[in-house]
């Protein structure tokens, strides 16, 4: 996918508008930058316009934009990262969740960055992880890599190893706060149910592309 000077679906007025809307957001980038991701934004929304789909950025175009700029490539956290971009849970990303969502993504504070892994984690809605979840995503990040012919076992003593490890409080779930505390003593289960951040290089490929020579228009972007 390319985005060229000028093809994004929004005029000058318009994309001003939208950017002083996004100002009350809480986001790590400044108004010239606001303007480029809503540019970009809009671009990817050109097909989507063209088929009449009007509410946001899909599934399908997000999940282009995750493995193309970002390098992810697991069918089922993309989904979930899907899921955690779209707060008001309609099937579409907004720009503001759009630049809300990057703003964690590139800039994210360690605090953010603990929300949001969160929110993926438990996208079932009722605010703990459970041990069939954790179940699900470790035995969909690791048979990737497993040689075992019946690998179950030890993905189920993998998930009572975790739970040893991160269930602060002893009711076999996760809650936010066990998640917290487990993270904030060992920064390396973060994403201990597998990658929904993008790695540094990527992320400063991404603002190199999209932010350089900000006081002028950028010519594409290929996708």
């Amino acid at each position: 996918m390319s985005m060229k000077k000028g093809s994004g679906s929004i005029d000058l007025r318009s994309l001003k508008k939208v950017v002083k809307a996004l100002s009350k957001a809480a986001t790590h980038f400044n108004k010239n930058e606001m303007e480029r991701l809503v540019k970009l934004f809009y671009s990817f929304m050109e097909k989507g316009y063209e088929q009449g789909t009007r509410g946001g950025l899909e599934r399908s175009e997000f999940r282009n934009v995750l493995h193309s700029a970002f390098g992810m490539t697991d069918d089922m956290l993309m989904n979930r990262v899907f899921g955690a971009f779209d707060k008001d849970n309609d099937n579409h990303i907004n720009t503001t969740e759009w630049v809300e969502g990057l703003s964690i993504f590139l800039r994210g504070t360690f605090e953010e960055k603990l929300k949001y892994c969160y929110r993926v984690y438990y996208l079932n809605g009722d605010g703990y992880i459970s041990q069939d979840e954790m179940y699900d995503m470790l035995k969909n990040s690791l048979l990737k890599h497993s040689i075992e012919e019946e690998p179950d076992e030890g993905i189920k003593e993998l998930v009572e190893i975790t739970m040893k490890k991160m269930d602060y409080d002893n009711d076999g779930k996760l809650s936010y706060e066990d998640f917290e505390q487990a993270v904030k003593n060992d920064h390396l289960l973060m994403e201990v149910f597998g990658p929904c951040l993008p790695g540094t290089e990527k992320c400063l490929e991404f603002e190199t592309l999209i932010f350089k020579d900000i006081n002028t228009e950028f010519t594409e972007f290929q996708l």
